[in-house]
């Protein structure tokens, strides 16, 4: 399984973004972070200076989001929805996009997904994929 390092992680998105305004070819994986950059033009200065953005501190505590996780999330997600993986997610997901519009259905999304992550972390045990879909169902609540 190959698990980059946060470093790894800022720099394919400082570089998607790059590749992106230079006019490059895209990987597929570029183009679906480019896409989700797009969605979040708020991130954009920090994206453009790549030294800084892997420098940076987005600690709980500095009280600022950090795009990164952001991005990645949407990423994960996008990718799960795809695959339909866990199973259910996709049909889950459109049920919420077709009241909220598919970037406001992900940010709802990853709340279930974070709550997830953070139960299985706290009790030591495998994420409830059940209680995932089930949160995404009842639209993030």
């Amino acid at each position: 399984m190959f698990t980059p390092s946060s470093h790894d992680v800022r720099r394919f998105f400082c570089e998607a973004w790059r590749k992106q305004h230079a006019g490059e070819i895209l990987s597929p994986m570029d183009a679906i972070a480019a896409d989700w950059i797009a969605e979040h033009p708020e991130y954009a200065a920090t994206l453009a200076d790549p030294e800084a953005a892997i420098a940076r501190d987005y600690s709980v505590e500095s009280g600022q989001t950090n795009p990164f996780l952001h991005l990645s999330m949407h990423l994960s997600i996008a990718e799960q929805v795809q695959a339909d993986q866990p199973h259910g997610i996709r049909d889950a997901f459109n049920a919420l996009a077709v009241r909220l519009g598919a970037h406001d259905a992900h940010h709802q999304i990853m709340e279930c997904l974070g709550q997830m992550i953070w139960a299985a972390q706290r009790a030591g045990t495998e994420p409830d994929t059940a209680a995932y879909i089930e949160c995404v169902r009842k639209g993030g609540k």
